[in-house]
């Protein structure tokens, strides 16, 4: 986005890295200056900001930000190539730091292992000139946009889950934002992420590897970017559908003049009422080493038990208690080896899932069928507060993005 009288030169290592970008007719030899000129702020180094980091360091982009508080986990392997066995517990910043470098060691990186907040998206995003989001919450996803709004920023959006994902570029000045989409987050518990809903770990790849592409454009002026379209992947059908979407007049965001754009913290919000009592993965911990009789039911999946459960924990998928309250008169006892039986009718009864979702829709499903609200306790956060996977609460939740 440099003047071409500003473009940096290129030098002999990078003509040579660079040659299969130097011969395209609609890119040459100033493309490749004004991508060494050009900024990009990529929120998230996770399954989108993996792809998209290292094809962004690999085609010369001058400087890339990585904005991401989080450190390696081996559940992320599945899908964030960025990362490796031999990174565990290191930021992710970090690990995708050394590589990137070790694709392009002229690049300037700049690391914040830090949350993008409302206290500091207005000096992080000021400082680049395209944005990428990688996140997988909405408020995050709301924050950027908005903020990208206010300072005239393009927001170069992806979405995963399970086998779709979605594309497009925000960007206030010429077109929809966000916000003219969705102008309000969604109900918690029909926001699930990924880890209560799954993704195919190559999704990932394909929509980070695109918006690396819409970045790429932007920074050089080359195509026509996405910006007033939205492009939808099927990986199961493999489709790419491209829909528009339009400026909404009376959005609450970008209808308004930049300066008068109010950054806020969107609150995900339960649309159910709260049903049951509720316990944190500490005080779960605590109670039970203290000897304390509490049954313990494990409401995921059947293959998620596979990757562990809390000891002691009996088995019943959702889908399966809910099959069984449908066909149950209501007052009647459960059948022996249905999902229901797995339930104790006398005594507390902690529910967990992933992130505390699914299990919350248990409670309230049997609530409805005639079960004691004040002996359900739902596992706040899930199984991931309880083995530390998440390491605050308040994301653990993030985005909970589709079923639960």
């Amino acid at each position: 986005m440099a003047q071409d009288a500003c473009l940096p030169e290129l030098s002999d290592a990078e003509i040579r890295r660079f040659g299969r970008h130097l011969i395209l007719p609609e890119f040459g030899i100033e493309g490749q200056r004004k991508l060494k000129a050009g900024s990009v702020l990529l929120i998230g180094a996770g399954g989108l900001g993996s792809p998209a980091s290292l094809y962004l360091a690999a085609a010369g982009v001058g400087r890339i930000g990585l904005v991401d508080p989080d450190r390696v986990e081996e559940t992320n392997l599945q899908r964030q190539v960025a990362h490796g066995y031999s990174t565990l517990g290191r930021y992710k910043t970090e690990s995708a730091a050394a590589r990137m470098l070790d694709l392009n060691p002229d690049l300037v990186l700049e690391r914040h292992d830090t949350y993008f907040n409302i206290d500091n998206a207005v000096e992080l995003v000021s400082r680049y000139d395209v944005v990428i989001d990688g996140t997988d919450n909405f408020p995050t996803r709301y924050l950027v946009n908005d903020v990208c709004a206010k300072l005239g920023k393009p927001n170069v959006f992806g979405g995963v889950l399970r086998f779709d994902g979605q594309l497009s570029v925000f960007d206030a000045r010429f077109g929809p934002c966000y916000r003219c989409l969705f102008p309000e987050p969604p109900p918690v518990e029909l926001a699930p992420n990924c880890a209560e809903a799954g993704v195919l770990g190559v999704l990932p790849g394909v929509i980070g590897s695109l918006q690396a592409t819409e970045a790429i454009k932007l920074l050089t002026g080359i195509g026509t970017p996405m910006i007033g379209r939205m492009m939808v992947y099927d990986g199961l059908d493999m489709t790419f559908d491209t829909i528009r979407i339009a400026k909404d007049p009376a959005c609450p965001c970008c209808s308004k003049a930049p300066s008068e754009i109010v950054l806020r913290t969107e609150q995900m919000v339960c649309s159910a009422p709260q049903v049951g009592g509720s316990i944190t993965a500490d005080a779960l911990k605590d109670r039970l080493a203290a000897g304390e009789d509490v049954a313990l039911v494990d409401v995921r999946n059947p293959p998620e038990w596979l990757a562990g459960i809390i000891p002691g924990a009996r088995l019943a998928d959702k889908p399966s208690i809910e099959a069984d309250l449908r066909e149950l008169p209501l007052g009647s006892s459960p059948q022996p080896g249905s999902a229901l039986a797995a339930i104790p009718q006398r005594g507390e009864v902690v529910f967990y899932c992933q992130g505390g979702l699914r299990s919350a829709a248990v409670i309230r499903a049997l609530v409805a069928n005639g079960h004691d609200a004040k002996r359900l306790i739902n596992l706040e956060g899930g199984i991931a507060a309880w083995t530390g996977e998440v390491a605050d609460q308040s994301s653990s939740r993030k985005l909970e993005e589709a079923a639960g």
